[in-house]
């Protein structure tokens, strides 16, 4: 993989464009506590056409286009952004998931209510709820999400022992 791994800068880049968006997935669980590891940056985004000119701006930004096994360089475009529910884009900052739900499917206005704000190095940012991470990969179902329920859960037990 080319890109570094910055999700900061990505995080910056998406809050400047004030882009409607919760972090889930890893680096979601990271700040709720837990010890995993991620490769990439998961956010959902409401499907509302509202948010795409400010999307686009911010992908635009990050040099943002899709991750295409042929190799070829795919930029998103409006036309994207209506037609997709999923887009894996690589970036000069690392690879950027971003969906319209996760889970058997929750989507942004499912999950704003499950969400807690962090201060991020000076930048505030939305993240999922441990709870709602873990239930988001239970309903996926992925060998990979099933690998991490169990650090997942030990950490919501750690958690509520010490709240």
């Amino acid at each position: 993989m080319d890109a570094a791994l910055r999700f900061l800068d990505i995080l910056r880049v998406l809050t400047r464009h004030d882009v409607e968006f919760i972090l889930v997935g890893g680096v979601a669980a990271i700040l709720e506590g837990a010890p995993v590891s991620t490769f990439d940056l998961d956010i959902v985004v409401p499907a509302a056409s509202e948010n795409h000119p400010r999307l686009l701006a911010a992908f635009r930004e990050l040099n943002a286009r899709y991750l295409d096994p042929a190799g070829r360089h795919i930029v998103p475009e409006e036309s994207h952004l209506a037609s997709l529910r999923i887009h894996r884009l690589i970036t000069d900052h690392g690879p950027l998931d971003v969906m319209q739900s996760i889970g058997n499917g929750l989507t942004y206005a499912d999950l704003v209510a499950e969400t807690r704000e962090y201060d991020v190095g000076g930048t505030t940012v939305r993240a999922l709820k441990l709870e709602k991470i873990i239930l988001s990969k239970e309903q996926a179902n992925r060998d990979k999400d099933k690998r991490a329920l169990h650090t997942l859960r030990r950490t919501l037990d750690l958690k509520g022992t010490s709240e």
